[in-house]
């Protein structure tokens, strides 16, 4: 196997992180905060790693959530929905709207966009969509928010970046915190924000540690393990 690369910057912030220290949330911050600037603005990514079994419906979480200041990313949304709401999703920030129609658009393959919204009444189109939609993680569902009667709070929510998760296979969550550009404040709120979320859907069935580890990185950096309270 091929080692892999690692740049100057990668390894002069490795070289600041104490291997096997849990930091508290607002120590992680401040370490990724310190660490070497690349030419883009990175996203801050967090991974939470959770005692659960995926494969039992009660443990496998998933849901909707904004964060206190955002993401700094804005998202393309569609809205399956007719009508006068159809009308005010386009004015509430949506790229495309209709029903039938925007289906075919979609079964088609037109995916220009990053989150689909529909109406209850049309999932009659929308279902025949989760071969293309499935895979790619597109598919409207109720529990994360995104097949809902107020489809146009959803598309403003949506819009301004809102996310969607879910654990995977191996119990893991992941999604973005922000943007390194963001003031430390800024993230640590996130930060809290997302792990007293996620805290609050422990399921019943979880004995003992729930939260195995977290860890918080840039798009080029270094992972820092957060210590979380539980």
């Amino acid at each position: 196997m091929a080692k892999k690369f690692r740049s100057k910057k990668y390894k002069q912030a490795a070289k600041s992180v104490e291997v096997g220290r849990r930091y508290s949330p607002a120590e992680a911050v401040a370490v990724l905060a310190k660490f070497p600037k690349v030419k883009f603005d990175e996203t801050v990514n967090l991974a939470v790693k959770l005692n659960v079994d995926p494969r039992k419906a009660d443990q496998n979480l998933r849901g909707a959530l904004s964060l206190p200041h955002g993401v700094g990313k804005s998202q393309r949304v569609i809205a399956f929905v007719e009508g006068d709401a159809a009308e005010q999703a386009l004015a509430a920030g949506a790229v495309a709207v209709g029903g039938a129609e925007l289906a075919k658009r979609v079964e088609e393959g037109w995916l220009d966009f990053d989150k689909a919204i529909a109406h209850p009444s049309q999932m009659r189109h929308v279902g025949r969509l989760g071969k293309v939609l499935g895979p790619k993680g597109l598919m409207p569902t109720p529990k994360a928010g995104t097949v809902t009667e107020d489809v146009v709070a959803a598309v403003k929510e949506f819009a301004a970046g809102k996310l969607e998760f879910r654990t995977d296979a191996g119990g893991n969550i992941h999604m973005p915190l922000g943007k390194r550009s963001f003031s430390n404040d800024k993230l640590l709120d996130n930060l809290n924000h997302v792990l007293e979320h996620i805290k609050g859907l422990r399921p019943a069935a979880v004995k003992g540690a729930y939260i195995s580890k977290v860890s918080l990185s840039g798009t080029m950096t270094p992972g820092v393990h957060v210590a979380v309270e539980q």
